[in-house]
C-alpha cells in the first residue's frame, strides 16, 4: 500500500465510560495525512474525551487506535508525543515568567534530540522561515500578546517532532487578524504534510480552514463530511439535532434606533492598580442605560476582567466613581451591590461562578445563601433550595435537571446555564456578563443570547464583555473597545469587523 494513502489517524469503535455515563459510544474517526480536520459537537458530545484518548490523557474501555496504520496504545501524553502527536490546549500550558526559550526546553532538558538551547534557537529560526512562526526566543511569555503565546505552544509541539497537531478552541482569545494569521500557519503546516485536528465551536472557522469535518452528538459520530459539501446551517443542525439559525441571525442588532431609559451605570475616571503598582484600568468613563446592552470588545488581558471586577465590587478602585442609578456605590462591597440590583456572570465559571465540589443546588444560591428564603446565616433550608433550583433548571434547560448532582459532573454549557439562571432570574437592574458563551455549544449559545435579549427588553442594563466579535455584534446596541486598560473607541453595533479588530489590537482610535 502507498504510505501516502494510509490515514494519519484511524480510531475504530472507541468506547469510554465514566460510571453510568457513556462519553464515547463506538466512535470511528479517520483523519487523512496532511489534512485539516474539524471536530464539532455540543457540550457533552464527547469531543474532549476523544481528544484526551488520542493524546494519552485517558485510555479507552474498548476500541482501537491506529497511528500511520499501526495499532497503538497511548498510555500517557509522553506516549502520544513519542508517536508524533502534539496538543495545543485552549488554556495555554506555559510558565508566564519564563522566556520563550525556557518554556520550549521545559520538560525536555535531557532530550539530546532537541540539541539544547542552541538547537532550539536554530529550530525557532527554521519555523519562522518555513511557517511564519516568528517569535523572540528571549521574550518573557507574560509580556507577549496571546497570539504569540499560542505560537509558542505550536512551536513547542513541533519542536518535539509532532506530525499530528490537535488544537482545542485555538481562536478563543484572538483578534480576527490573529485568527486569520493562525489559519495561514495551519495551512502552511498541512502543506508540509502535518495533520491538523481542529476542535472548535465556531462553525465559520470550520468552513474557512478545514478540509473535512466530523460531527458528534451524544458521544457518537453522526456525520463525517467534506467541508466543501456542507455549510454552517447544516453543521449546526447536525450538532443539535434540529434547525438553528446562524449566530448573527439569532441576535442581529436591530437596525431601527432603540429607545433607552435613564442611566443605570455611570463610571467616571475609574482606575485600578495592582499590587506592583501597575495601572490596569486607565480613567474609564462608561455609561449603560435601562434597556441597553453595551458590548466591551477587546483581546483578553486588556483590562476587561479588571473592569468587571471593579464594577462588581471585587476590586477596589484607586481612583474614580461608580454610580448605580445615581447612588455612589464605589465604597460598597459585592454583597451590598448585589442587594442594590447588580448581578454578575463571571468570565471563569469554575473559578468564580461555581464550586465544582458542591451540589448544583448549592452552587445555584451562591451570593444569596444568607437570604431568608434559603435559611439565613446558620442553617440552610434544603427543601426550599431544591425546589427553587429545580424550577430554574427547567426554565433554563439545565441538563440533567438534578439539584443534588455535583456541579463538576455537568457539562460546561450546562454549568454556564446554571450560573445564568442564578443571576438572570433575579431580574437585576444591572447585569455584568463576562464571556457568556465561551466554550459552550451553538444550542446553548442560542439559549443564552435569547435570555440576555429578553432581560434587556424587560429594562435591565447589561454590560457584556466578550472576545467573540460575532457575539458582540449579535447582541450589543453599541460597542466599546478596550486596549491596554483604556477605552480606545466606540463603534455602532453593525461596525465593520476589520475596524473592530484594529481597535482591539490597539491600532488607531475611533469615536
Amino acid at each position: 500500500m502507498d504510505p501516502s494513502t494510509v490515514p494519519a489517524i484511524a480510531l475504530r469503535g472507541i468506547v469510554k465510560r465514566f460510571g453510568a455515563t457513556v462519553a464515547n459510544r463506538g466512535v470511528d474517526l479517520t483523519v487523512a495525512r496532511g489534512a485539516i480536520h474539524g471536530i464539532v459537537g455540543e457540550n457533552g458530545a464527547g469531543k474532549t474525551t476523544l481528544m484526551n484518548i488520542l493524546y494519552g490523557h485517558q485510555q479507552p474501555d474498548d476500541g482501537e487506535i491506529r497511528i500511520a496504520g499501526a495499532a497503538t496504545r497511548l498510555r500517557s501524553p509522553a506516549d502520544a508525543i513519542a508517536h508524533g502527536i502534539g496538543m495545543v490546549h485552549q488554556h495555554f500550558v506555559l510558565v508566564d515568567r519564563f522566556t520563550v526559550l525556557e518554556n520550549l526546553l521545559l520538560g525536555a532538558e535531557g532530550d539530546r534530540f532537541l540539541g539544547g538551547a542552541a538547537g532550539a534557537r536554530a529550530a525557532l529560526a527554521r519555523f519562522a522561515a518555513d511557517y511564519g512562526l516568528a517569535v523572540d526566543p528571549d521574550a518573557v511569555v507574560e509580556d507577549l500578546p496571546v497570539g504569540l503565546q499560542q505560537r509558542v505552544e505550536i512551536i513547542k509541539a513541533l519542536l518535539r517532532a509532532a506530525d499530528i497537531l490537535i488544537l482545542d478552541e485555538p481562536t478563543a482569545v484572538l483578534t480576527p487578524q490573529e485568527a486569520g494569521h493562525l489559519f495561514g500557519i495551519l495551512r502552511g503546516l498541512a502543506g508540509e504534510g502535518k495533520t491538523i485536528i481542529l476542535v472548535t465551536h465556531k462553525l465559520r472557522e470550520v468552513m474557512a480552514v478545514t478540509d473535512r469535518v466530523t460531527i458528534m452528538r451524544h458521544g457518537a459520530v453522526v456525520a463525517d463530511l467534506a467541508t466543501a459539501d456542507t455549510d454552517e446551517a447544516r453543521l449546526a443542525e447536525l450538532m443539535v439535532g434540529r434547525r438553528i439559525a446562524p449566530l448573527m441571525a439569532i441576535g442581529a442588532p436591530p437596525r431601527a434606533p432603540r429607545r433607552f431609559g435613564a442611566p443605570v451605570l455611570a463610571a467616571e475616571g475609574l482606575r485600578v492598580v495592582d499590587d506592583a503598582g501597575r495601572l490596569l484600568l486607565r480613567d474609564i468613563a462608561l455609561t449603560v442605560r435601562e434597556g441597553e446592552i453595551v458590548g466591551i470588545a477587546g483581546v483578553a488581558g486588556n483590562g476587561q476582567s479588571e473592569l468587571l471586577a471593579a464594577l462588581a465590587g471585587l476590586a477596589v478602585p484607586a481612583a474614580g466613581r461608580i454610580r448605580l442609578g445615581g447612588e455612589d456605590v464605589t465604597a460598597l462591597g459585592p454583597r451590598a451591590r448585589r442587594r442594590r440590583g447588580i448581578a454578575h456572570i463571571p468570565e471563569d465559571r469554575l473559578r468564580m461562578g461555581l464550586v465544582p465540589a458542591l451540589a448544583a443546588g448549592e452552587s445555584a444560591i451562591l451570593g444569596d445563601q444568607r437570604e431568608k428564603d434559603y435559611g439565613g446565616r446558620l442553617l440552610l433550608r434544603r427543601d426550599a433550595i431544591h425546589v427553587r433550583t429545580l424550577a430554574r433548571m427547567r426554565e433554563y434547560d439545565v441538563r440533567p435537571p438534578d439539584p443534588e448532582l455535583r456541579t463538576a459532573l455537568f457539562s460546561g454549557g450546562n454549568q454556564q446555564k446554571l450560573v445564568c439562571a442564578r443571576e438572570m432570574a433575579r431580574r437585576p437592574r444591572l447585569l455584568l456578563v463576562g464571556q457568556p458563551t465561551r466554550g459552550v455549544d451553538i444550542g446553548a449559545v442560542e439559549f443564552i443570547h435569547r435570555r440576555l435579549r429578553a432581560l434587556r427588553d424587560a429594562g435591565s442594563a447589561i454590560l457584556l464583555v466578550s472576545v467573540d466579535l460575532d457575539e458582540i455584534r449579535a447582541l450589543a446596541d453599541r460597542i466599546v473597545v478596550m486596549s491596554d486598560g483604556a477605552i480606545v473607541g466606540e463603534l455602532p453595533a453593525d461596525a465593520d469587523e476589520r475596524a473592530l479588530g484594529l481597535l482591539m489590537a490597539g491600532i488607531g482610535a475611533a469615536a
